[in-house]
């Protein structure tokens, strides 16, 4: 047998903890030059706006622009790309867009109050967000169903404007990435990438309006600048690579695992792909299907590359001990490809997107199923969810106080003020204590 291309590992060796560590350990995509070179185009751009977008476009994306309405997209011309697109790439657009909005509308929260005896009435105020700007990257290596994933949820939690920024360098459009564009009813698109289009979304230029909130992945660029405008606007999460783990009982087809861990190492070199499973002898069965597989694979230099630097295979006891190591990895993405998956979700803590049984593999969940692609990683599912129709709305609370609801809280507020020595806050609420007064 040939030597293994991923790392083998065992829970039982003495070294296991720190061998494990050690491979899930993910550091900030930036470094000092980065953050130093997208702290100054942040900075240009708030500055000069337009000007400096016209700019960096014509240094980075090589294209000869002099007004900003040359990198507007209207209606019409995404509208266009949806006609020009074959049929069979409009028809799987428009299903997954339907699957995915069926799925968030699920999700929609509802303003709600309630009265108490007293007649005061307490509740919550539920509105989608005014703007939100969502970054798709550019080129060749663009990705539609991230347009569907992002747009879509912000659409159903009733976001009022949606605008989306993509480089096209060298003057590359991606007619799928603007016929999503129209399918899921983004209301602007400018052809503008990188910090550039970050700093714009955050500050507003006279073209660009100013955002609440920005959402969509990018390279090591956008990720930083995410970074530096945080507090300005709102982000969705500063991913890391993509990751799958894959649990296994041994009985499922070992070419179908193998293509599993294929799909999540083909996105890069630094993606993970992880499997777990008791049975030693289908860890082998999979490794025999991954040499036979890969060579045949179209990103075969970035799988081998991926799956030789930070994938593994690790041979557990059991399948509880399997679960304890899920809930320590956190994954992005969990295939529990196994018989009656059910019997384990209860313990199941952390996880981004749970895939259950032998005929649900991640790639479903990444283009169509209907739950967000859009998933939190390195561990980050410790604390953090998909992304939602909760991620475009906001919410306020409602307090409207009856004369007898006023006396009765202004008591225990008075109390309580006091005790900080915050007499102000004592006295406004003192003022309110007889009740009944209508001056």
């Amino acid at each position: 047998m040939p030597e293994p291309l991923m790392a083998r590992l065992s829970s039982r060796q003495a070294d296991f903890d720190s061998l494990l560590d050690a491979l899930l350990a993910w550091d900030s995509v930036s470094d000092d030059a980065v953050a130093s070179t997208v702290q100054h185009v942040l900075a240009d751009v708030k500055a000069r706006g337009d000007a400096a977008l016209l700019e960096y476009t014509r240094q980075f994306d090589a294209l000869d622009v002099s007004a900003m309405a040359e990198l507007e997209f209207s209606q019409e011309q995404l509208l266009a790309a949806l006609t020009r697109i074959d049929a069979a790439q409009r028809e799987a657009l428009e299903n997954a867009a339907a699957r995915i909005r069926h799925y968030h509308e699920k999700q929609v929260q509802q303003s709600w109050s309630y009265t108490e005896a007293d007649g005061t009435v307490l509740g919550q105020q539920v509105r989608g967000m005014d703007r939100v700007g969502l970054y798709v990257p550019g080129g060749k290596a663009t990705y539609p169903s991230s347009v569907l994933m992002n747009a879509v949820p912000a659409k159903v939690a009733g976001v009022a404007e949606l605008i989306m920024v993509s480089p096209t360098p060298r003057g590359f459009v991606n007619d799928m990435v603007l016929a999503a564009a129209a399918i899921a009813g983004v209301d602007r698109v400018f052809a503008v990438g990188g910090a550039q289009a970050i700093a714009a979304l955050a500050y507003g230029t006279e073209s660009i309006p100013r955002v609440d909130k920005i959402v969509g992945p990018g390279n090591i660029y956008v990720a930083t600048a995410k970074r530096q405008v945080f507090g300005s606007v709102g982000l969705d999460m500063i991913a890391g690579p993509s990751e799958i783990l894959v649990v296994c009982d041994g009985k499922t087809d070992p070419d179908w695992i193998a293509m599993d861990l294929f799909s999540q190492a083909e996105h890069d070199e630094d993606a993970q792909s992880l499997l777990i499973s008791p049975d030693a002898d289908f860890l082998d069965a999979v490794a025999v299907s991954i040499e036979r597989l890969l060579p045949d694979m179209e990103r075969v230099d970035i799988i081998r590359q991926s799956l030789a630097g930070r994938g593994a295979m690790i041979h557990v006891a059991d399948m509880d001990e399997a679960i304890a190591l899920v809930n320590r990895i956190a994954p992005e993405h969990l295939e529990l490809s196994v018989d009656q998956p059910e019997q384990y979700l209860a313990d199941i803590r952390h996880a981004g997107a749970i895939f259950m049984g032998r005929h649900t593999p991640e790639a479903l969940g990444d283009y169509c199923a209907g739950p967000n692609h859009v998933l939190p990683t390195s561990g980050t599912a410790r604390f953090s969810s998909p992304l939602g129709v909760y991620d475009f709305q906001k919410r306020s609370s409602i307090i409207n106080c009856s004369p007898a609801g006023a006396a009765t809280l202004a008591a225990t507020a008075s109390v309580l003020a006091r005790g900080e020595s915050l007499t102000a806050h004592a006295r406004s609420a003192e003022y309110r204590m007889a009740g009944d007064s209508d001056e």
